[in-house]
């Protein structure tokens, strides 16, 4: 039988220790019977249950959603990177130690990616080294680093780290903008407004060259890349008229975009046909955000059935990303 790999789903630990004099935002986890919630700032941000954390409920899961493999990373509230560096520190050991101790116990059926403090560059890229010794496979961080755009020169010295480690970068949505033009429910954050926070964070990298410097790094945009498909036709068009717009890129567009990969996570097979059109099918990988309201069923039936493309090239692709050689 060919492999399934789900390469994005996510990661709450049972429990995180109470740090006296860390930061108020500090989460905490309040268990009630079959379910917790994840408290931040005193106030419920999430309600969660034991998917989050338990291995056997994760694998029988799989088993339904017809998943051999998930690659798995942390809540995204959890990269905290707005924290003061030395506080989102000692939460990023806590949530990688957790990952790394699922993995470790299951590893034929979970690989992990990390959090390093990306608020402080240099000690994020130190960090690096421990998210290798721990066996996670790369590491998770949000469209922006609290308002820091993701092609910023400050965080070149992680992005050298982590292509130094061959280690693989997983960008996430995270405290959006818009909601505001949005009506301001917070629902919609994840329904309306990630997928052009991750068009926001890809357009930084393309346009600050950071696929240029480091052209062995590996990044998955999450989310199927969020609008950056529906906007490479725009971007390519500037480009093409020459300066002054053609210099805001070091080449094509639609070729920097193919440097990329992208997780399936789109909802709608003509949605995900159009991506692969633009990227490759050769870029693209199973995801599902489980175990997440909105997660994507039967994730990689789903793919095959949308690009009628099996999966026994999704899974290399997912294998190539995450440098698990063959299957």
């Amino acid at each position: 039988m060919v492999e399934a790999i789900d390469t994005h789903t996510h990661f709450v630990p049972r429990h995180i220790p109470a740090e006296p004099g860390r930061n108020p935002l500090w989460p905490s986890i309040e268990l009630k019977d079959t379910s917790a919630a994840v408290m931040v700032g005193g106030k419920v941000f999430r309600i969660i249950d034991s998917r989050s954390w338990d291995a056997r409920r994760r694998l029988d899961d799989m088993a339904v959603d017809d998943v051999d493999m998930q690659v798995v990373s942390p809540m995204p509230e959890l990269l905290s990177h707005w924290f003061p560096p030395e506080d989102a520190d000692a939460l990023c050991r806590h949530v990688n130690e957790g990952i790394a101790a699922l993995c470790a116990d299951h590893p034929r059926h979970f690989i992990g990616i990390g959090m390093v403090p990306m608020q402080d560059g240099l000690l994020a890229a130190r960090r690096i080294e421990s998210i290798k010794s721990l066996g996670l496979r790369g590491i998770e961080i949000g469209t922006h680093i609290n308002g820091m755009a993701l092609g910023d020169a400050r965080l070149n010295d992680v992005y050298a780290a982590a292509e130094q480690a061959g280690l693989i970068l997983m960008i996430h949505p995270l405290h959006p903008l818009g909601l505001d033009r949005m009506g301001g429910r917070p629902e919609l954050a994840a329904v309306a407004a990630f997928p052009l926070e991750t068009a926001f964070a890809a357009v930084s990298l393309m346009t600050h060259g950071v696929l240029e410097r480091f052209p062995n790094l590996r990044i998955l945009l999450s989310h199927g890349g969020g609008a950056l498909s529906w906007l490479l036709p725009r971007l390519h068009h500037a480009y093409a008229m020459g300066p002054p717009l053609q210099s805001l890129f070091a080449r094509d567009p639609t070729e920097i975009a193919r440097s990329f990969y992208y997780d399936t996570i789109l909802y709608d097979g003509p949605a995900l046909q159009f991506l692969a059109d633009k990227v490759g099918k050769d870029r693209l990988v199973v995801g599902s955000d489980y175990p997440f309201t909105i997660k994507q069923d039967k994730p990689a039936q789903f793919a095959e059935q949308a690009l009628s493309h099996g999966r026994e090239a999704l899974s290399a692709n997912a294998r190539l990303l995450f440098g698990l050689g063959q299957g």
